[in-house]
């Protein structure tokens, strides 16, 4: 788990390089590999010792995700077809665009909100959502409501966790760990659901 090594980046980065790196993992599609959850859970962990304000830090996380999924919407509404077409390189392999594709296919509008739990997917679904010409409106209430459960719920409780319990700072890797499951519950609900054989 990167968590501990994202300790001291974050240190360097400071506000703006957590701004750019959670708008660009939000919808810019060579944004994936870079880390989610774990970048604002540590964050959040770092804020509770002072070293960022939790005032700026979660409205800036937040506004970065919004407007990067955002970005992710009109590149795919305007030229994201072309990606189907693109050959895979080293920032860009098709696999991840079908299965953020299929995702948003098995979950409609809902994949919006849910896929910001999901690395990769996050990445692409908003892309996908361009693409399929997804009511604007919409897309944005998704949009905002998923930034809100994900980025500061999620920057907030590493700052909860810090500030009550000064010794977590220890358990960093299993904490995320344990963060990535919870989040994915919603999502295999979902998938459960949409995939359960229908009665008769």
């Amino acid at each position: 788990m990167l968590s501990l090594a994202i300790i001291p980046m974050l240190q360097v980065i400071g506000y703006p390089g957590i701004f750019l790196i959670i708008f660009l993992e939000s919808g810019v599609f060579f944004g994936f590999f870079l880390p989610g959850a774990s970048l604002l859970f540590t964050a959040g962990l770092l804020a509770s010792k002072g070293i960022f304000d939790p005032w700026v830090l979660i409205p800036l996380v937040t506004l970065a995700a919004i407007l990067g999924d955002n970005a992710g919407y009109w590149f795919g509404a305007k030229i994201g077809i072309k990606l189907f077409t693109r050959p895979d390189s080293k920032i860009f392999h098709q696999g991840h665009l079908r299965q953020a594709q299929h995702f948003y296919e098995r979950h409609g509008t809902k994949a919006v909100i849910l896929a910001r739990f999901l690395p990769i997917v996050r990445t692409f679904a908003p892309i996908v959502a361009g693409i399929a010409q997804m009511n604007y409106r919409l897309f944005l209430l998704c949009n905002v409501f998923g930034a809100f459960l994900w980025a500061t719920c999620v920057t907030a409780l590493g700052y909860f966790l810090g500030s009550r319990f000064p010794i977590i700072q220890h358990y960093i890797t299993p904490i995320v760990i344990l963060i990535v499951i919870l989040t994915m519950i919603p999502v295999v609900i979902e998938t459960w659901k949409a995939n359960r054989p229908q009665d008769a």
